[in-house]
């Protein structure tokens, strides 16, 4: 990120959203909203003055998962670049009760406004290139009998990256988040959502399997007699060295425990774990102080809204659909746009950077061209038979379709459809939702079909 914020070329726009997109391939119009920070990055250095005076401190941490605690006054995340802080406007005490100020009177640079406002720019971009990424699947509801929530010390594999990171709220330290102290007999329990037609997701979250091998190799190198036990369904490991680490993991001392875990409770200062051992065909019970849960990887939360703007489709479980899964990867059924990343469906970091790597390909070759062939096989509009009553722009998937006004030497003025070479994907959906029969497929038209029976029959 530091590369990227560096490079020339590159004007990164940090805190913003995209609110509104029309246009097509080549020409997109794009307006992006771009919310207060009500901090002058322009002029703050980043020395962070402001973060250790603010005396709102009790603020819990989106960052750490609700491991740790923030100023109202904060850096988004760990390696935010550029690495500067933006104020919470709804748990400043000045945005909210004109009261306090401390961070603009202990501020060098005089770069603390309070009178910041959301601003709206606008640009046009020849291509796009989505990657919003992936949440955590809540499984608070459907996995009950884990008792996330009613004890403190089950948490999801995320909140444990927190604790041992070093930037963490621990300083890499393992805690039980109930009472502090270091717990000696970790459970990990994999699969919590995903491959589950029941309670969860079908699908594999593809990362789990590595992530839990991680964790458990620093419960045994970071707590002295410290214990790892991993129940699971089956191990993946697809990606170079993947397998060797397991296998290292699992030499170092880690138990896996094939099955699954029925029910926690709390016992003392103990969390038991009822599982089975299907290897053995036994019950299981494992006396853990901190159980950590791999949980299913879900599309982010905004992604169906940036979908609509960009005309994007989506699968059954609402990853982005890509146009072909092997001959157009990165490529969607909107011209111009391209996926990067785990918006597509689960991916590790490794396979994350390859795509988009080839989605970075395919917009350098878009852009070296002074001239684009489009498809033949788009949608045709007889305006002599369109009425203009506008179902089609609604229907169409890909936008492409808006109703323009013509003169008509019969009629006067009046609207009828338009179609945008540039978007219409030849999908069909407006010519058969036409109620005029207006909208007919170039080369599939039903003149041309009827023509083509004909001529069989002759």
């Amino acid at each position: 990120m530091s590369a990227v914020a560096q490079h020339p070329n590159v004007n990164l726009m940090t805190y913003c959203e995209v609110e509104e997109v029309s246009g097509y391939i080549g020409n997109f119009d794009v307006k992006i909203r771009q919310k207060a920070k009500y901090v002058d990055h322009d002029l703050c250095t980043g020395c962070g003055v402001c973060i250790e005076k603010c005396p709102n401190k009790r603020i819990t941490s989106e960052f750490d998962e609700g491991m740790g605690q923030r100023t109202a006054i904060y850096k988004p995340f760990a390696q935010a670049v550029p690495n500067k802080p933006v104020i919470d406007p709804e748990r400043c005490r000045k945005i909210t009760k004109d009261r306090c100020g401390i961070c603009a009177k202990n501020c060098p640079r005089d770069a603390i406004n309070f009178e910041d406002k959301d601003k709206i720019i606008e640009d046009r971009f020849g291509a796009v290139v989505v990657g919003t990424g992936f949440d955590l699947w809540d499984w608070k509801e459907s996995y009950g009998e884990y008792g996330y929530g009613k004890y403190p010390d089950v948490i999801t594999g995320l909140q444990f990256e927190r604790l041992v990171n070093a930037s963490g709220p621990t300083g890499g330290k393992i805690i039980r988040p109930s009472d502090g102290k270091e717990p000696k007999t970790v459970v990990f329990i994999k699969c919590v959502g995903s491959r589950d037609d029941t309670k969860g997701k079908k699908y594999c979250s593809r990362t789990c399997c590595m992530y839990t091998a991680k964790h458990a190799h620093q419960v045994l190198e970071k707590i002295e007699d410290g214990q790892a036990i991993v129940f699971y369904m089956d191990v993946r490991t697809p990606g170079k060295a993947y397998d060797e680490f397991y296998q290292r993991t699992v030499n170092e001392g880690a138990q896996y425990v094939r099955g699954r875990v029925s029910r926690i409770y709390q016992l003392g200062d103990k969390l038991v774990v009822c599982g089975e051992d299907s290897l053995l065909g036994r019950p299981v019970k494992v006396n853990a102080d901190l159980v950590v849960l791999a949980t299913a990887m879900v599309p982010s939360k905004d992604s169906g809204r940036v979908g609509q703007l960009f005309g994007l489709s989506t699968d059954s479980d609402g990853w982005f659909q890509e146009a072909h899964p092997k001959l157009k990867p990165v490529e969607t059924f909107t011209g111009g746009v391209y996926l990067a990343g785990s918006c597509q469906g689960p991916k590790d970091i490794p396979d994350t950077v390859a795509q988009a790597s080839g989605a970075a390909a395919k917009v350098a070759v878009l852009f070296s061209k002074d001239e684009m062939a489009t498809s033949p096989l788009i949608t045709g509009v007889n305006e002599q038979v369109c009425s203009g009553c506008g179902l089609c722009v609604s229907i169409c998937p890909y936008k492409a379709i808006e109703l323009k006004t013509i003169e008509d030497r019969a009629r006067g003025k009046r609207q009828v459809a338009s179609i945008n070479s540039g978007l219409c994907q030849g999908c069909g959906a407006c010519a058969v939702a036409c109620r005029a029969g207006a909208l007919d497929l170039k080369g599939f038209t039903n003149e041309q079909i009827l023509a083509e029976v004909d001529a069989l029959c002759l």
